[in-house]
């Protein structure tokens, strides 16, 4: 019975955000991308983080209750797992097999997809954003049980702990804070949804994300002294202050080129039809923000202590070996774009990710 109720909980739990994402009040917003076939704005219905607030509200509840233990998601964390795995691959296969191919290879519409931006009940369910909510609640419950089941274990939590769920759960507010912000990055223009991003978010998002936690809560307090946990604070908050600083600057450009952002009045370099920003967080590498993930993965994988344990590498791992590729292919497609434009703005911004490195 354990097996199978766990199997299928990550199951409910999607089709209980999918509930509240829909029925919540929320933000009709338009954002950068257009519909292939009118050539409109596509619009979005965003309400991620009432959703987050809620979920986590009725897992204290049933908690509270006795009725679903506090660290349920970590006893069944295996068959959680094969259960999220399933769905994953069924709603990555429904959403490519049945519209016509891109005229690439089977595999490779299958991983990338077929459907650049598809939305169903008349737009008020946006495929993209339901995948990125789904993966950041299902990755914040996962988080909280493990933490959990560490209290359960040791009888208090360890600051290392703490430190590790707090950033984690920042990552996600954050995430879900600034969904409108997130409408203008790559996922949302260059991308379709398969297995890629429809199993991605749904499988690796919530469980990857989550290995540090799950890889380290058996273990007792490392002790880390105040200074290090000050450490891997201020390297996790470096990362977020690149990533976040750079989205929010592109965000306030694409909407309007003439703000400025943090006291940082826009530079750019244009054709006379397209132009490029070539200042701030964009004037110090092409790709700033991508060394802000991984500098925020770093901070997680220390936070706990245990730097020898491998597992808790393969967050920052999984941003390195995710976004330098999509660095290059990012490149290939603004080249495609921009012409002339991108060469000049390569001649002025030479560092593709990381200052003065690479």
């Amino acid at each position: 019975m354990k097996t199978l109720l766990g199997f299928f909980t990550p199951w409910l739990i999607y089709f209980l955000i999918t509930f509240l994402n829909y029925f919540l009040p929320g933000r009709k917003m338009a954002g950068y991308v257009t519909d292939s076939k009118t050539g409109e704005l596509l619009h979005y219905w965003l309400n991620g983080r009432l959703v987050l607030i809620i979920t986590v509200a009725i897992w204290a509840i049933l908690g509270a209750l006795n009725w679903v233990p506090f660290d349920w998601l970590y006893e069944i964390r295996w068959y959680s797992l094969a259960g999220a795995f399933t769905f994953g691959l069924i709603f990555s296969l429904a959403i490519v097999l049945p519209y016509p191919s891109t005229g690439k290879p089977f595999l490779v519409d299958l991983f990338f997809g077929r459907l650049e931006n598809p939305q169903f009940q008349k737009g008020r369910i946006d495929a993209k954003m339901w995948l990125y909510l789904v993966g950041a609640v299902m990755l914040e419950l996962n988080v909280l049980s493990f933490v959990a089941h560490h209290y359960n274990s040791f009888g208090s939590l360890s600051p290392n702990i703490l430190l590790c769920c707090g950033m984690i759960t920042f990552f996600v507010v954050d995430y879900l804070t600034f969904e409108k912000v997130h409408l203008y990055t790559y996922d949302f223009f260059a991308e379709r949804v398969g297995i890629k991003l429809g199993w991605g978010c749904l499988t690796f998002y919530p469980f990857l994300y989550a290995v540090v936690p799950w890889s380290t809560v058996d273990l007792p307090a490392a002790n880390t002294p105040v200074w290090g946990l000050i450490l891997f604070g201020i390297i996790f908050l470096s990362g977020w202050t690149l990533a976040r600083g750079a989205n929010m600057q592109k965000y306030f450009f694409k909407i309007d080129p003439t703000r400025s952002f943090l006291g940082i009045k826009p530079q750019t370099i244009t054709d006379g039809n397209k132009t490029l920003l070539v200042n701030g967080f964009w004037g110090v590498s092409r790709h700033i923000n991508y060394l802000g993930e991984v500098l925020m993965g770093v901070g997680i994988a220390l936070s706990v202590g245990y730097p020898d344990v491998c597992w808790v590498w393969i967050y920052p791992l999984y941003y390195v070996l995710l976004l330098f590729p999509r660095q290059y292919a990012d490149d290939k497609r603004c080249q495609r774009k921009y012409g002339s434009l991108w060469n000049q703005y390569t001649q002025k911004v030479r560092y593709r990710i990381i200052p003065f490195i690479y």
